[in-house]
């Protein structure tokens, strides 16, 4: 079947679209209602580039959103389930967010700029207009706004030897999450040591909408001494390293979760001193136990199409216990992988779980995450 989706103002492009363009981009998907490159033609190259050498990726879509003014640690310390307190300038945090139910709406990097001025690395859904109706509602003190900043990553092993070779040694210096405003020949960005990989690498918070071709090219010209290509967010190397991905392993609007269901229950903090959204709820859902686990599957048969639903788990009695989100078939594992939830009393040893895919009735089975065969 053969269909296109048109591209409209109602879909923003980055300010780096002309350029992956030019570079070949072949897919697109959207992300907090932007563009976002899913491919340039050659995912298994693309994967291959960034388990073993070095990529680039327009990650725009990772928008941000500015939390500033007397109140702005307030309303941050409200939004999320960790302790940002002793959190210093310069410093980056991993910080889930949930609603008054206690369920999983967003899991943003959080960027402390200045004590009264920070930005949320959102994942996909709208935090800005979240974050808003808090402050206001609460008659805080702060601005909440989308300031000019469109990421751009840079990952793989070989990453850091770029980044060092743009910007100097010192950016070998920094932190997991850590970061620095700095400049590119002129171009102001933040540069932080993250991104949605377990590889290693940098992003590049450019902070002038007008030069995100000029950076791209930059970034290009100096990385072809490493071999640099473009790609995307990868979803095989997320599955393989068990990263999180919100929107496909849940969704408020589909398949909500909490942080104790999708391995993120350590980052709930109930010993803050600061109250913050979705507290008891969350103490309730500790109290109780969480009712499903976030896992990883084996699934049998020929390779995987590319996952576009996701699948009920079942057992070969016909009861639903489970999820499976994402899938996909491991280059590096040679068999077929997904990640998605299970339900608790179902454990790793489980012989009799199948899901149905395009008709085909498959066996499936229970792996810890990450996965390591």
């Amino acid at each position: 079947m053969a269909f296109e989706i048109g591209i409209g103002p109602n879909n923003r492009k980055s300010v780096y679209f002309d350029a992956t363009v030019a570079d070949g981009v072949a897919c697109f998907s959207i992300y907090n209602h932007m563009l976002i490159p899913a491919h340039f033609g050659n995912p298994q190259a693309e994967y291959d580039s960034l388990m073993n050498g070095v990529t680039m990726w327009d990650v725009a879509a990772q928008r941000q959103v500015e939390v500033s003014g007397p109140d702005a640690a307030r309303l941050i310390q409200y939004l999320t389930t960790r302790d940002i307190s002793k959190t210093k300038t310069g410093q980056g945090r991993y910080v889930p967010i949930c609603n008054h139910q206690g369920q999983l709406i967003n899991d943003p990097v959080l960027l402390k700029l200045a004590a009264d001025r920070y930005w949320l690395s959102i994942a996909d859904s709208d935090i800005e207009l979240w974050a808003s109706a808090i402050a206001a509602e609460r008659n805080w003190d702060v601005q909440v706004f989308e300031p000019d900043v469109s990421p751009l990553a840079i990952q793989g092993p070989l990453a850091k030897e770029l980044v060092a070779d743009l910007f100097g040694d010192w950016v070998q210096e920094l932190t997991y999450f850590g970061f620095k405003q700095t400049e590119l020949q002129g171009i102001p960005l933040v540069l932080a040591r993250s991104g949605w990989s377990k590889q290693g690498g940098y992003e590049l918070y450019l902070q002038d909408g007008t030069r995100g071709v000029e950076l791209w090219n930059i970034v290009k010209a100096k990385g072809s001494a490493y071999g640099i290509r473009p790609g995307a967010p990868n979803d095989l190397e997320r599955i393989e390293s068990g990263l999180v991905s919100y929107g496909a392993d849940g969704r408020l609007q589909a398949n909500p979760c909490n942080p104790f269901e999708i391995s993120l229950g350590k980052l709930v903090d109930f010993d803050k001193a600061d109250d913050f959204a979705g507290k008891a709820a969350l103490q309730k859902i500790k109290t109780d136990g969480a009712k499903r686990r976030r896992v990883g599957f084996v699934i049998s048969g020929a390779p995987v199409p590319a996952c576009q639903n996701s699948l009920d788990v079942q057992t070969a009695s016909g009861n639903t216990v489970g999820t499976l989100s994402e899938f996909v078939f491991s280059y590096r594992f040679s068999k077929n992988i997904g990640v998605g939830m299970i339900a608790m009393d179902i454990g790793n040893d489980a012989t009799d779980l199948v899901i149905q895919l395009n008709g085909e009735t498959r066996q499936i089975s229970v792996e810890p995450l990450p996965f390591s065969f």
